[in-house]
């Protein structure tokens, strides 16, 4: 994992909730793995879990106070990342298995204990938190004075063809994330968002207990359940996960409310933006671009391909783009030359993208997207969700089937061109002193839809914008590129109100691109400087 922070699980410690009591008595697995177990392996399949969690949605939900010893509770980032899980204690290590499972502590924002089971032909046997299983290194702990039943914060997942970096890890709340072939994590989704963006404070789901399905030989997926649980909902979960130069999730979740839902997120994605080349409000370091994702790319229920360029506002922004049946939607790191980024250490152009794609109808709602100012790239401020029309009420069953795919790029893109660079400036005519304020935006569009038109093809930009004048408006070719490159100013009013923006490209009547969103804020008028 790197250094990026994962929001803090709530404290909410297993209790009444689980699935399998665990009991005191403790037995030993018959395999290599030396992991230890709790109580009698029990029945389990999706049904079963499926069941329990809607028994849980109609009761009362019981907040477990978190009883972790002080010692775990203050561990700073470097005493945790000191603590390492012992690789001769790995689930599966031994079995020559195509993937195998490591645990993580907990400590630091993982307060919370999550029970982890192990499914074989269909029982479900709790594994025990064990110190042996744990390399305390430079932390302080002391493994045989921690509690016996102290728990686990999460679990990875890891390729056995190359034990030293993770695939996938699920850690603090509900949230986890995966890579790609190339191997670098960056942004990361969730089961569930709840009241992202309300006047009042968000709630945080979390997956309260795992259960990792041991894979045949030969398998090319593992599956995974898990359940999800809150003061507004419950959840169960099942995960199968492919790994591949594109890793695949397929995500099957059925969600039961406890109560009326005012915006509940399917599918969220969390990413961070800090500065690019389109917005750079907060680029007050070195490098010339910070960001895990630079786009929310949407693919709409009637076809239209969108690309909306992140930003860090500065105020909080929440913007809904409404839809019916949506085809995709995720958020992208389309910019990856390392050069962009001069990052040698953490490699922002190896970041994976995140694409959603929806199985069967979803309906009416909207792609919600919010933009959290931040100012430093240690923090997750992008989120990004699909919003059911219907509020969720008590006592519903809700279903909804998915598919994520990490990797480099989405595994689908429109046959128009698309954006590839956003750039915003100071508007007006060089050489010629400007007597009033306006704002430049220029953006670049490739593709081999523009590669085949004649050299002396008309390209003309289609812009509306929600106030303001437009000036200045051309396109030329972009040989470099490839593409065109489409330019206007934009003349605001007095206000600093948001201005929406949209742009497409078109040549005798086709449409030729993708449609490019935007939002400005312009400068209060003291600010307005014209050099």
């Amino acid at each position: 994992m790197d250094r990026r922070h994962f929001l803090s699980s709530s404290g909410k410690a297993i209790g009444a909730g689980s699935v399998v009591s665990a009991l005191s008595l403790w037995s030993t697995l018959t395999q290599a793995e030396q992991l230890r177990v709790l109580g009698a392996s029990q029945r389990f399949d999706l049904d079963i879990l499926k069941a329990h969690a809607q028994k849980m949605a109609s009761e009362a939900y019981v907040v477990h106070n978190n009883h972790l010893p002080a010692e775990v509770s203050k561990l700073n980032w470097d005493q945790y990342q000191s603590i390492q899980f012992k690789d001769d204690h790995t689930l599966w290590g031994d079995d020559k298995l195509p993937l195998a499972a490591k645990f993580f502590h907990l400590g630091l924002f993982f307060k919370t204990p999550v029970q982890m089971y192990q499914v074989v032909d269909g029982q479900a046997q709790e594994l025990a938190y064990d110190p042996a299983m744990f390399n305390y290194g430079k932390s302080g702990l002391d493994g045989s004075k921690l509690p016996a039943d102290l728990g686990f914060a999460g679990f990875r997942l890891l390729d056995t063809q190359d034990m030293t970096r993770d695939i996938a890890a699920f850690l603090g709340a509900s949230y986890f994330r995966a890579v790609g072939v190339e191997k670098q994590y960056g942004l990361s989704a969730r089961g569930l968002a709840i009241d992202t963006a309300m006047p009042y404070p968000e709630e945080f789901p979390e997956f309260i207990a795992f259960w990792l399905e041991k894979p045949a030989a030969d398998a090319k997926a593992l599956k995974v359940y898990a359940l999800l649980d809150s003061p507004s909902i419950t959840g169960a979960y099942q995960f199968t996960i492919t790994p591949g130069d594109t890793l695949t999730m397929d995500v099957a979740a059925y969600l039961y409310p406890r109560k009326e839902i005012a915006r509940m997120g399917i599918g969220p994605c969390t990413s961070m933006y800090q500065y690019g080349e389109n917005d750079k409000r907060m680029a007050w370091d070195w490098r010339p671009e910070i960001h895990d994702s630079d786009g929310l790319q949407l693919h709409t229920g009637n076809g239209e391909w969108i690309w909306r360029p992140l930003a860090n506002p500065v105020h909080l922004r929440f913007n809904a783009f409404q839809d019916n049946n949506p085809r995709g939607f995720g958020l992208v790191q389309r910019d990856r030359n390392f050069d962009h980024y001069q990052d040698d250490g953490i490699f922002y152009e190896r970041r994976p993208s995140l694409w959603v794609e929806p199985q069967g109808n979803w309906g009416a709602g909207s792609v919600d997207l919010v933009e959290i100012p931040t100012v430093d790239e240690t923090f997750d401020n992008i989120v990004a969700f699909w919003t059911p029309a219907q509020k969720p009420q008590r006592g519903d069953e809700l279903a909804y089937q998915y598919r994520l795919y990490w990797g480099g790029l989405p595994p689908v893109s429109s046959p128009l061109a698309h954006c590839v660079d956003t750039y915003t400036g100071l508007g007006g005519v060089v050489g010629q002193k400007r007597t009033y304020y306006s704002q430049r935006f220029v953006v670049d569009f490739v593709g081999s839809i523009l590669e085949k038109l004649p050299e002396n093809a008309t390209v003309k930009p289609v812009i509306t914008v929600s106030r303001g004048e437009v000036e200045l408006a051309s396109v030329r070719p972009q040989y470099e590129k490839k593409g065109y490159r489409a330019m206007f100013d934009l003349k605001p009013d007095d206000s600093t109100s948001q201005i929406d923006i949209r742009l497409y490209l078109e040549h005798e009547g086709q449409v030729l691109s993708e449609t490019w969103l935007y939002q400005w804020n312009p400068p209060p008028l003291n600010q307005r400087t014209l050099y």
